[in-house]
């Protein structure tokens, strides 16, 4: 008889966090880089990663990708009958292990004779993997305006899907909450720009300029590699805005409470909470 895992209510968190806000960002690997988005033309599959867990509806957690003629659409939280590729974790602990680089238990793969699929899928999963679990800034500039770019995707995502699952830290921020939109940005990359926005407890996160008012609050980065010494917890956020490298424009007494809750999102992602377990 297998052993039981049991799974903690930090376990979810983490799992959501990757299931609605880190493997979306497979699609923008494959639609950001042409090395990667090049080798899905002309191919049309389902790929999908999945968990087993008795507590989600069929008995596992999942997300999945239907690409049709190289182009991506994304289905977060939602198993796919009968994908074409996927990656099959026994159990969730072992899928958290596996994405926040923390191990390698390996999942179950099936279409393993799809190699004109699984190949690039795999080239894609481990580009992003690689810019994620980075312990340090990229020297290319390319590769730091990618990694902001799935920083930027990934942090407000994840903290509406933290309020979603009601961890407290995050009610704490969104309940008491007027209608209010808050944002990231670098000076002088339009296309690195992102917002989450909340009202009464409820939280939505997009990509993009938010465009239907001015945002309550906007962090400001005047360069890719200080923006990521402060998204890979390098730097100091008080430091940079007494230099300018970091604007909080609007209601700056909220950007430390906004700060903590991008750590809180790292912490699941990246992991931290398995080693503050044991």
């Amino acid at each position: 008889m297998a052993k039981e895992v049991k799974i903690t209510q930090d376990d979810l968190y983490a799992a959501r966090i990757f299931f609605y806000s880190a493997l979306p960002l497979l699609k923008v690997i494959a639609e950001s880089e042409p090395k990667y988005g090049d080798k899905f033309k002309g191919k049309s599959f389902v790929f999908q990663v999945s968990a087993a867990y008795e507590g989600a509806e069929g008995g596992k957690m999942a997300t999945h990708f239907v690409v049709e003629d190289g182009v991506w659409t994304t289905f977060v939280g939602k198993a796919h009958e009968a994908p074409d590729v996927e990656f099959a974790f026994s159990d969730l602990k072992k899928f958290i292990i596996f994405f926040s680089g923390k191990g390698m238990p390996l999942p179950k793969i099936k279409g393993l004779t799809k190699l004109g699929v699984l190949v690039p899928i795999l080239m894609a999963l481990l580009r992003m993997a690689g810019l994620l679990q980075a312990k340090d800034a990229p020297k290319k500039d390319e590769d730091q305006q990618m990694l902001v770019k799935l920083y930027f995707y990934l942090l407000p995502n994840g903290i509406s899907q933290l309020n979603k699952l009601g961890h407290p830290e995050a009610k704490a921020f969104t309940g008491p909450s007027p209608d209010r939109a808050y944002a990231w940005e670098v000076t002088g990359y339009p296309e690195l720009k992102s917002w989450l926005r909340i009202k009464a407890g409820n939280s939505k996160a997009g990509r993009g300029e938010y465009q239907r008012c001015k945002p309550f609050l906007t962090m400001r980065f005047d360069s890719t590699q200080h923006a990521l010494d402060i998204l890979m917890s390098k730097g100091d956020m008080i430091e940079y805005m007494s230099k300018m490298w970091l604007i909080i424009d609007g209601a700056p007494e909220f950007g430390a409470v906004l700060g903590d809750l991008m750590m809180l999102v790292g912490y699941y992602a990246q992991g931290t909470y398995l080693d503050a377990a044991k």
